[in-house]
């Protein structure tokens, strides 16, 4: 049988199940390698170093999730900001997408915590989900940059205090929510 060749590409989505499953915590060399099917010197010659690695893979994460977000909203520009607002919830809200909140929660504290790699991580996910957004809001939007920065502030807001238990709270403040012209 012949053998597999091994890229970055194919090393990519069963280390990114990983953590997923698992989140960073654990996502040292040897469990990657083992995730992978491969040995840690393996990884270091594909990736160069632990923190590219942890780096590009933190992005491939993060471009699964902008391609579900985008099939959620099934190529359809919403018609107000409430609308893409809501959509944003439900879609965050649903059972497959809690490894990633899971680990994009794990994120935000590691980059409180000044852990290498996480604030770059969190902020570059920020910028990608924010002119996502911009793209997503009403074509006749007055401001889509001034909107699109209102919703992530209001979307994250709400998403942490989901995760805290505090669900009820977010509702109640996103149902009282003055989102502007569109």
């Amino acid at each position: 049988m012949a053998k597999l060749k091994i890229s970055r590409d194919s090393l990519l989505p069963p280390m990114a199940n990983f953590v997923l499953e698992n989140g960073l915590a654990p996502a040292s060399l040897r469990p990657l390698a083992k995730a992978a099917g491969t040995s840690d010197r393996m990884l270091i010659y594909h990736f160069g170093s632990k923190e590219r690695l942890i780096e590009d893979l933190l992005e491939y994460i993060a471009d699964i999730y902008a391609d579900a977000i985008d099939q959620s909203f099934g190529g359809e520009r919403v018609t107000t900001r409430q609308e893409c607002l809501e959509r944003v919830m439900a879609f965050t809200a649903k059972a497959e997408m809690q490894p990633f909140m899971a680990l994009w929660w794990e994120i935000v504290a590691g980059a409180t915590h000044n852990k290498p790699g996480y604030l770059e991580a969190g902020r570059s996910m920020m910028w990608l989900l924010l002119n996502w957004m911009k793209t997503q809001l009403p074509i006749d939007d007055p401001d889509p940059e001034g909107g699109a920065r209102y919703l992530l502030t209001m979307i994250e807001g709400a998403l942490m205090l989901r995760a805290v238990g505090c669900d009820e709270i977010a509702r109640a403040g996103l149902g009282n929510a003055d989102l502007g012209a569109a």
